[in-house]
C-alpha cells in the first residue's frame, strides 16, 4: 500500500475499520510518523474548520499510532490538542477524550510530566481534559515511568494551593487519583477539601476514600497495575477497532462521529 493511500484511509471515516492501513502504518513507522504528526498539528490548527465536517479522524488515528510508537515529538501537540475549547473537543473526540486520552498522554510523554501538569493546573482547559490528565499520572505510575512517591508529592501540592479552591469536577478527579495511588499521606488534605465544599459528594464520597484506605497500600497498588484503564497504548489497531465496534452509527450513509461524552469527568 502506498504511503499516500495509508494516509488517506487514516484521515477520514469511510464506514469501516481500515485495519490494513493501520497495520501498514505500523510496518512503515519511520515513513508514516511525519505524516501522523502533520495530521495532529493540522487538527490543532484547523479544529474549528474540521470538527463540523463529522468524518475527520486523522487526529485520532495519529494519536493512537504515535502513542504505540512512544513518539515524544507528539507530546507538545497532544498537550496543545488538550487545550482546545471543550465544544470542539466534544465534536472531535466523543468518548475518546474520557476513555483513551489519558493513555495517549502518558504514552507520548517519555515520562515527562510537565505537559500533563500544565493541563491539570490551567483553569482555561476543559475540566474533562484536566481530569484525564490526572489519570495519565496514574498510568505513568502503573507502567513504572514515575514513582508513586513523586506523583503523590505533586498531588499534595495540588491540594495545598496548586488548584483553584472552588468546587469543580477536577477536585473529585484529584481525590480519585489519590485513591488510585493509595491515599494515606493525602488523607488530611482530602478531608479538608471535603470540609471546604470543593468536592461534589455525588461524584466521590469520603466513604469511598476510607474504603480504599482500608484495602491497604499493596492491594491498591496491585489493583492499579492490573487495571486496563491505566495502561499505555501498545496496540493502536485494537484501540481504533473498538471505536467502530462500539459505535452503533456505522452505516455507510452516516458520517463518522465518536459516541458523545456523557460524563463531565
Amino acid at each position: 500500500m502506498e504511503l499516500a493511500e495509508i494516509v488517506r484511509k487514516l484521515e477520514r471515516w469511510r464506514g469501516k475499520f481500515e485495519r490494513e492501513a493501520v497495520q501498514a502504518a505500523v510496518e512503515r513507522r519511520e515513513e508514516i510518523t511525519p505524516e501522523l504528526l502533520r495530521m495532529l498539528e493540522e487538527t490543532v490548527e484547523r479544529a474549528a474548520e474540521l470538527a463540523p465536517q463529522g468524518d475527520w479522524m486523522g487526529h485520532l488515528s495519529a494519536m493512537c499510532l504515535l502513542a504505540q510508537f512512544r513518539e515524544v515529538r507528539a507530546y507538545s501537540l497532544v498537550v496543545r490538542f488538550g487545550q482546545l475549547p471543550g465544544k470542539l473537543l466534544k465534536e472531535l473526540c466523543g468518548y475518546f477524550l474520557t476513555e483513551d486520552f489519558s493513555s495517549v498522554l502518558a504514552s507520548v510523554s517519555g515520562g515527562d510530566v510537565s505537559g500533563i501538569q500544565s493541563l491539570i493546573e490551567d483553569e482555561r482547559v476543559d475540566v474533562r481534559v484536566r481530569s484525564v490528565a490526572l489519570d495519565s499520572l496514574s498510568v505513568l505510575v502503573a507502567e513504572g515511568q514515575r514513582s508513586r512517591e513523586e506523583i503523590v508529592d505533586y498531588l499534595m501540592r495540588l491540594f495545598q494551593g496548586g488548584l483553584e479552591r472552588r468546587r469543580s469536577p477536577v477536585w473529585a478527579s484529584l481525590v480519585c487519583c489519590s485513591c488510585d495511588l493509595y491515599p494515606e499521606e493525602l488523607l488530611p488534605d482530602i478531608e479538608q477539601a471535603f470540609r471546604d465544599g470543593l468536592i461534589d459528594p455525588t461524584e466521590v464520597g469520603m466513604d469511598s476514600v476510607l474504603g480504599d484506605l482500608a484495602e491497604g497500600k499493596e492491594r491498591m497498588l496491585a489493583r492499579l497495575r492490573n487495571d486496563c484503564r491505566f495502561r499505555m497504548i501498545d496496540d493502536a489497531a485494537a484501540y481504533m477497532e473498538k471505536w467502530y465496534r462500539d459505535d452503533v452509527r456505522t452505516a455507510a450513509s452516516v458520517k463518522w462521529s465518536p459516541a458523545p461524552v456523557t460524563s463531565p469527568v
